[in-house]
Parts: C-alpha cells; structure tokens; sequence
C-alpha cells in the first residue's frame, strides 16, 4: 500500500490552491496599512545608509538638542531633531530599524526552527522524549528572559550575539509547545497511520505529512513573536545588556533620553513612539496571518 502525498486531509491548510489565492487577494480585511509600515521598516533596514539624510555616527556638539523642524529653533535639516551628542534622530532611528529586524529575524530563525523541530519530535515520540522536552520547555520559560540577558551581557559582553542567543532561548521553549500541540492531533490522522501501516519510516512522514501541517502555525506564531521580540531587544538595549553603544537601537536612544525627558522630549519620545508603531504593525500583521491561515473560517 502507498500513501499519496496529495491526499485530500493532508493538504496544509485545508483549502485549494484556488482558495487560497482568493483568501490572499481578497481585499476586505487585508492590513494594508501594517504591511504598508513594515515594508517601509524592510526598505529602511535594507537602504538606510544611502536614504538617511546623516551619518548616524556623526557627532555635532554645536547642534545637540535641536529640536524638531515644526518647533521654536528646529531646522530642516534635522527634521525629528537631535540627541545630547548632536546626532540627527532620524538617521538613528533608520539604523535602528536595522538592528531591530535583524535581530527579529536571527532570533526568530533560530528559536523558531529549533523550537519547532523539537516540538515535532517531542509530540510526534510522546513518552519519555515528550516529557523531558517539555519539562525543560517549562523550565526555560519559568525563568526570567531579562536575568538571563543580564547575566549573558556579564559574561559575553553586551552586543548582538548576546541578545540573539537570550532571544533565540526563551522562544524556543514557545515555539516548542505550541507546534507540540498541533502534532499531537495530527499523528492520530487516518493518513499519518496508514502510512506507518504501509511501513513509512518516522522520518518520511515527519517530513511529507507532519511538518506540512504545522507550516501554518509556525508562521502565525512567527508573525506574532516578532512584536516581542522587538520590545525584549529594546529592553534589553534600554537596561544597557542590548545593544552596546554607538551602534543605534531604538531601547539605548530611549534609554539615552530620560534625562531630558521634560525639557527635551523628543529624544526619547521618538524612539519609543517608533517602537509602539512597529510592534503594532507586526501584531496587527500576524493577527491577520492567523485568521487568515485558519482552515475552519467560512470563505466568504
């Protein structure tokens, strides 16, 4: 006995092709305005050195705490102002778009697959791999994200790799439960045990049947981390165990303006305000993905 791949209850999201392009193009409900600012975000990490009107190093004492170009003393030519160092405020904030989605995305690639293949292995095994993955799972979680990145930045250094590596930590052990979840419905499938009937090997049907059909949720649940993730990175940078200095971060700029938040508060309030709308937009973005990839919503 064979088991097709493109059997019927195996297909990923339980829909057609077809239907699945008209759920992506169907335009009510689409976040236009979410993906509208995470594509700008996107292009800014990606172009920023030839976009920002400034060098983001550049230091000009003559013009520290310029305000915003619509306020008393502003200038155009530092259109969201400057910091206590003179440097322009928005030729940070784009490099700080870029330092945020990269460590989104390496967090998220690391933790995400490692969380999820674990996850795979622990429900689709059960027993006694099942509970030590998930009573190490526990663990993580229970402890805290941001004495661990503490203790991390003591002994590595503060930088990338080690918000990367606190990150990549604590989401995998999130990504692990819930892909642990979804697996452990879908190996009580008819079509997952006519395939060990028919003497596939554990691997074949992990990789054609199992993993298929937690795609979906691994990208929804992707979509909806990256949010937390960006507000840990600015945590982290605004306790001072993120991202070390110069290197622009949205967490370090707000965490460099609290000594003029009354008198001069753009400095922090911009970064921060970038912050709100990031996270906004990706959350609205990966709430959207998730209704989006939900098998059980009517097609309207």
């Amino acid at each position: 006995m064979t088991v097709s791949a493109h059997n019927p209850e195996s297909r990923v999201l339980g829909f057609s092709r077809t239907q699945l392009l008209f759920r992506f193009f169907r335009p009510t409900g689409y976040p236009w305005i979410a993906i509208s600012i995470l594509s700008l975000f996107v292009f800014l990490a990606i172009f920023g050195d030839f976009v920002a009107p400034h060098d983001m190093y550049e230091l000009n004492i003559m013009k520290r705490l310029t305000p915003p170009f619509w306020m008393e003393g502003g200038s155009t030519d530092y259109l969201l102002g400057t910091d206590a160092l003179g440097r322009d405020i928005i030729s940070r904030l784009i490099g700080g778009a870029r330092t945020s989605l990269v460590v989104a995305v390496v967090g998220l690639l690391i933790g995400g697959g490692i969380g999820g293949a674990v996850g795979i292995v622990a429900g689709y095994f059960g027993g006694r791999i099942d509970d030590a993955i998930m009573r190490l799972a526990d663990a993580t979680l229970a402890f805290p994200i941001i004495l661990f990145a503490l203790l991390l930045s003591v002994s590595m250094g503060s930088g990338i790799l080690s918000v990367v590596i606190a990150i990549s930590i604590v989401l995998w052990a999130r990504f692990a439960r819930v892909v642990r979840s979804d697996v452990l419905i879908v190996r009580e499938m008819d079509y997952v045990k006519m395939a060990r009937v028919s003497g596939a090997s554990s691997g074949w049907i992990l990789w054609r049947h199992i993993l298929p059909n937690v795609m979906n949720t691994l990208a929804v649940l992707a979509g909806l981390q990256v949010g937390w993730v960006i507000i840990l990175e600015a945590t982290l940078s605004f306790l001072g165990a993120g991202i070390s200095p110069p290197t622009p971060a949205w967490g370090s700029m707000t965490a460099e303006g609290r000594e003029y938040l009354i008198t001069h508060w753009w400095v922090t309030f911009m970064p921060g305000a970038t912050i709100v709308i990031a996270v906004v937009a990706f959350t609205r973005l990966g709430d959207w993905l998730r209704d989006w990839l939900d098998p059980r919503l009517a097609l309207n």
